[in-house]
């Protein structure tokens, strides 16, 4: 018995440094493959299948994809995500045009940064609260202004022209606030050497944030591109609260119209769902890899 534990023991303590990571990672990596994988697969195969979630499934094939790819609400879906994704990116610069204005010694800058730092600490369902009654054509800031230059107030989330970007612009209030606060930790990290050599060698005011302090904060502006295309591509709170997709469908994204689809009143059709799930998981797959090629790319130089 003994000589059959020694080689065991001497083993684990000549590779202890390799095993010791794997002990710590196995309960994430157990819960990512149970909660996170496997619903991936389980949403793939429930997509070949008409179900309504309770009853028995019935093999379909791949008629919920064709029946998706002919689906007018399939395709104004994803031009809204398309919308969501370029004009969600205007956080990024906004962020940082933010963190640099607080960025500076001055009398009451904490107070300005809390006041800043306030929306990212709201939930969606109370900015989506709050911006419903902003828009209020009838007690709303909106309908107020435009009263006093006499005018009607439009009804920004019942006209479908204008529906999709006022949800957008509700959602830019945190996301910016998020975005700044990224930027204001790089800042932190910025090289006071490399501000000072620029100085000595001219570099001010525009020069200077591009040459010296925009390659310093790459891997902040880095990190919220990434999570601002992810947050652009998911986005379903604020929809659910403001407009539920309204009017008409207008203001759908691919993850309201697979919950409306699957899970809602109106739905129950969890293999159509599915397939949706599908397309946005490849959608943003896409991104994810893009993102993390870079990542990688960069760590090798």
């Amino acid at each position: 018995m003994p000589d059959t534990a020694l080689p065991n023991r001497s083993w684990l303590r000549a590779n202890r440094q390799r095993v010791a990571p794997w002990v710590f990672l196995a309960p994430a990596i157990l819960f990512f493959a149970i909660y996170v994988i496997a619903p991936i697969f389980q949403s793939m195969w429930f997509s070949f299948y008409a179900w309504d979630g309770l009853g028995e499934k019935e093999w379909v094939g791949m008629a919920n994809y064709v029946e998706l790819f002919d689906d007018d609400r399939f395709y104004t879906s994803l031009k809204n995500n398309i919308i969501w994704l370029v004009l969600y990116l205007l956080a990024v610069p906004a962020g940082l045009m933010v963190a640099l204005f607080l960025n500076q010694n001055i009398a009451g800058m904490r107070f300005y940064k809390s006041m800043f730092f306030f929306p990212f600490v709201f939930s969606q369902v109370v900015v989506g609260l709050i911006f419903t009654w902003f828009y209020n054509p009838s007690f709303g800031i909106v309908g107020k202004v435009w009263e006093f230059f006499g005018a009607s107030a439009p009804s920004i989330l019942g006209d479908e022209r204008f529906v999709t970007y006022g949800i957008i612009f509700a959602g830019l209030w945190p996301q910016i606030a998020y975005c700044m606060i990224l930027y204001l930790t790089g800042l932190n990290n910025v090289s006071s050497d490399q501000i000072e050599a620029g100085r000595l060698d001219g570099a001010r005011g525009f020069r200077m944030l591009r040459h010296v302090i925009l390659p310093q904060l790459w891997p902040a502006t880095f990190l919220a591109i990434v999570v601002t295309v992810i947050g652009a591509l998911r986005s379903f709170d604020m929809i659910a609260i403001m407009t539920q997709g309204g009017p008409y469908g207008t203001s759908n994204v691919l993850s309201y119209f697979m919950f409306e689809q699957a899970l809602s009143e109106y739905g129950f059709r969890m293999g159509y769902g599915s397939a949706i799930a599908v397309i946005l998981f490849f959608i943003m797959l896409i991104f994810i890899s893009y993102f993390l090629w870079v990542m990688y790319q960069d760590e090798k130089r």
